[in-house]
């Protein structure tokens, strides 16, 4: 079975926010990183993972992803802040690298 993650990337803390859905968080990350993500993540240099969470299917991790999405940004910052309160870039813990402190 499959996982899929809703997830988000920031240019920095506080700063520009992408919402989006994968079922390979590691190498998606990574797309967007080397700036093949999305158009919108590479005219922004949006590539810092900040947050994610895990769904068990790809409808629940679509249906997430559009609720954030329509959330209000001081909502978005504050669901970050409780996860991720030093914004650290997740994408080293997702490649087995301990950034330092752990979220949640």
């Amino acid at each position: 079975m499959k996982n899929y993650f809703t997830y988000i990337l920031a240019s920095q803390k506080n700063g520009t926010l992408y919402i989006g859905v994968t079922n390979d968080l590691l190498k998606r990350t990574k797309e967007h990183k080397n700036k093949k993500g999305s158009v919108f993540t590479k005219k922004y240099s949006v590539n810092k993972l900040v947050y994610y969470e895990e769904c068990g299917d790809i409808n629940a991790a679509i249906q997430r992803e559009k609720q954030l999405k329509n959330w209000k940004r001081t909502w978005k910052i504050k669901l970050i802040d409780e996860f991720n309160p030093e914004w650290k870039d997740l994408y080293l813990r997702l490649m087995g690298v301990d950034p330092g402190s752990s979220p949640g």
